[in-house]
């Protein structure tokens, strides 16, 4: 097969798209500015690039056409329109078992993709938001992602810090809708899973993801939030604040390509790469159709510690985590002395305990201060003493209440909700 100069026969090789690239090139991340790229490097993110637009998250003949002969060449023969059958024979001479029907199939979808204009606007769209590309082979590519085989991502588009996706961490997942039980446990288990050193992953999702990011945010301890749409994209659009506060002191990312929009089976494949980054997944609560269900399915496929926190058997919310105990052989988890174990880590190394000042962020601080120590204040009052914006000073008091240090002050009729400091 003759090769392919991607940077300039699909697309152009612009100058202003050069520096777009080296921009948004993660293998330079730790760099003050953007490197300048190789024709090679070049290449090979473009192929990853429009190999993200042109196929779905998971999509095993993608997976297993860029195993058999790279990105590059895989797109080249898209490109070349060759038929399935050429196809089939050249994954078959590569161990596969693919139909030729799968492939016939395959191919009409990531020709219908293959658009020039479209793939330089997720460039540009990325370089505006922020945005990093990680490819397999640079130094931040998580390893464990290989144990995906075919389903592998193609790359990551990363917003945050990229050195956490070779961290040391821990899946919490559950509902969605959360119970006040679920609320607490999943608060008090990653605050001391944070405490021990491990990195909290989740999909920010409402209710125990939710939880977990605030948490590990509360504790000073590193979170990542693999979401379902595009990086850039805050799904739910109430945690635009949380998703900004994970991407500065943490890591948010996703397979899909910038502005994209999350959907049902996306949200099921998102949940591949949570149960793959970690050593260890744990559901603190979720009923029988919770998509962490599904979180934990991946998990035990891949040979990860799993485990699951119980509840009162009269409970929906816990009947899926009784399930996995049950079905799956999750391990019950009760304490953060078990959540540890299950993670492979002692609940002994209080990495922040000479550092108590650490536990608390600048937001938190400066809401704490703003607090009287008699006495409450709203929260458009906190936001003016703390010189925050009340969306950003409704987050930190939400942090602040699953650690314990505010609460909500006794209130009647219709008035305001206010807030004091906890008495310890």
């Amino acid at each position: 097969m003759s090769p392919i100069n991607i940077f300039g026969d699909v697309i152009p090789a612009d100058a202003r798209i050069e520096r777009l690239l080296a921009q948004i090139d993660g293998a330079h991340a730790e760099l003050g500015e953007p490197a300048t790229l190789s024709r090679e490097r070049a290449n090979i993110l473009l192929a990853r690039i429009i190999w993200s637009r042109s196929c779905d998250p998971g999509d095993g003949v993608a997976g297993s056409l860029i195993a058999a002969v790279g990105a590059e060449d895989a797109l080249h023969l898209v490109m070349r329109s060759v038929s399935p059958q050429h196809v089939t024979a050249l994954l078959r001479e590569h161990g596969s078992t693919i139909s030729a029907r799968a492939v016939a199939e395959a191919l009409g979808r990531w020709e219908q993709r293959l658009k020039q204009p479209e793939t330089i606007l997720d460039i540009e769209r990325a370089a505006a938001a922020g945005l990093r590309v990680v490819i397999p082979g640079d130094p931040n590519w998580p390893a464990q992602f290989d144990e995906l085989d075919q389903h592998a991502p193609t790359m990551l588009w990363c917003r945050g810090n990229l050195t956490l996706l070779r961290s040391t961490a821990i899946s919490v997942v559950g509902a969605r809708a959360a119970t006040g039980y679920g609320t607490h446990i999943t608060a008090e288990l990653v605050q001391g899973l944070s405490e021990a050193g491990l990195t909290i992953v989740s999909g920010a999702a409402y209710g125990i993801d939710a939880v977990a990011h605030r948490t590990a945010l509360a504790a000073g301890a590193p979170t990542i939030a693999i979401v379902a749409g595009g990086a850039d994209r805050a799904y739910p659009s109430p945690h635009a604040p949380l998703l900004d506060r994970i991407a500065a002191e943490g890591l948010v990312c996703a397979e899909m390509i910038p502005d994209s929009a999350p959907t049902k089976w996306r949200f099921l494949q998102r949940n591949r790469l949570i149960a793959a980054l970690s050593g260890a997944t744990l559901v603190t609560e979720a009923g029988v159709r919770s998509g962490s269900i599904n979180t934990a399915g991946h998990a035990a496929q891949l040979g990860r510690a799993l485990g699951a926190v119980p509840g009162a058997v009269t409970s929906a919310t816990s009947a899926g985590c009784h399930r996995l105990m049950r079905e799956y052989g999750a391990e019950m988890i009760t304490n953060v002395r078990e959540a540890c174990e299950l993670a492979g880590v002692s609940d002994e190394l209080q990495i922040f305990a000479d550092e108590p000042n650490t536990r608390e962020r600048e937001w938190q601080r400066r809401v704490r201060d703003a607090l009287p120590l008699r006495g409450s204040r709203t929260l458009a009052e906190i936001a003016t003493a703390a010189g925050l914006a009340p969306h950003q000073v409704r987050g930190v008091l939400a942090e602040l209440e699953l650690l314990g240090r505010v609460h909500r002050a006794d209130q009647t009729g219709d008035a305001s909700p206010k807030w004091r400091l906890a008495r310890h």
